[in-house]
């Protein structure tokens, strides 16, 4: 039987592309940007603070980095978040010109895992990328539109997304970096929308966004359907796990792509929502910066 769950709105934001949550356990508060708006915001569930940082580009991640600092990916670097703008880069990505960063996770080694894809988001130019503080190269996943990836626990599987061909992939990585070898975890039909970000909780469960599919999933392990989240917008980005155990859900949300009819139906698109988790989720780990 799946569990039905219900969000509420926590910041409406109305963010033209929002992505990339992350709770920053040492601020105890929620980041997430805004793509195709060229900002990041930080959320303070304690306090109910809200700040919006308008940082240009196409901040498509956030993630804690060591040192106390946050790292961003947009359009083709990395770059740290300093006083409310971008500075570095840190480091550059090779890729086509039209090409750009787009989700992003941490292992516990504090290596980056994040993805690119075609900005037109028709050339199959998007893969997934590693920076170990030394080298950034690509691993694979090719597909025009990437997302996640995700890494479990014990940092021998990972999870990416081919958001057109509405298939999440699982690959063994416990052998080295490589995507090669991978399986289909679940693929989404048509009609439920596409996979957009997925990030999974303290049981190895995956939960997903749904792009145009008006909702969030939890998959357990075996690829079996556990819970949904109804959303009152249709483009469901990403799930982070925030608050002092980690059981409160985040989902962000965008209003890309949606008409003006669309927007009078759902007026909250674009928002930061919230839910309460059956299950905690995973701290994030810092990244390791070059030294």
């Amino acid at each position: 039987m799946t569990v039905a769950i219900e969000p509420r709105l926590v910041w409406p934001v109305a963010a033209t592309l929002g992505e990339g949550p992350a709770w920053i356990g040492r601020e105890n508060a929620l980041w997430f940007v805004d793509i195709k708006g060229g900002k990041v915001h930080r959320y303070d569930p304690a306090t109910d603070d809200r700040q919006s940082f308008d940082v240009g580009g196409m901040p498509s991640f956030l993630v804690p980095a060591e040192g106390g600092k946050l790292l961003v990916g947009s359009v083709d670097g990395l770059y740290l978040l300093e006083d409310g703008k971008l500075t570095g880069p840190v480091a550059k990505i090779d890729m086509p010109a039209h090409n750009r960063t787009n989700d992003a996770t941490v292992d516990a080694s504090g290596r980056l895992w994040f993805g690119t894809m075609d900005n037109e988001e028709e050339a199959l130019t998007g893969a997934i990328h590693l920076f170990d503080a030394v080298d950034l190269r690509p691993v694979g996943g090719d597909c025009v539109i990437t997302n996640g990836p995700a890494i479990s626990a014990d940092g021998g599987t990972i999870y990416h997304v081919d958001t057109l061909g509405r298939t999440i992939y699982r690959c063994d990585i416990s052998g080295g970096t490589s995507l090669a070898k991978g399986e289909v975890f679940v693929t989404i039909a048509e009609k439920d929308g596409h996979p957009d970000g997925v990030t999974l909780d303290s049981e190895g469960c995956l939960w997903v966004g749904l792009w145009g599919g008006w909702q969030v999933r939890r998959y357990a392990p075996d690829g079996t359907l556990l819970a949904t989240v109804a959303m009152p917008c249709a483009n469901c980005t990403k799930v982070a796990f925030g608050g002092p155990d980690l059981r409160t859900g985040y989902v962000t949300t965008a209003r890309k792509g949606l008409s003006e009819a669309d927007l009078n139906g759902q007026p909250l698109a674009g928002g930061l929502f919230a839910f309460d988790a059956p299950a905690p989720g995973v701290a994030l780990p810092e990244m390791r910066l070059p030294a």
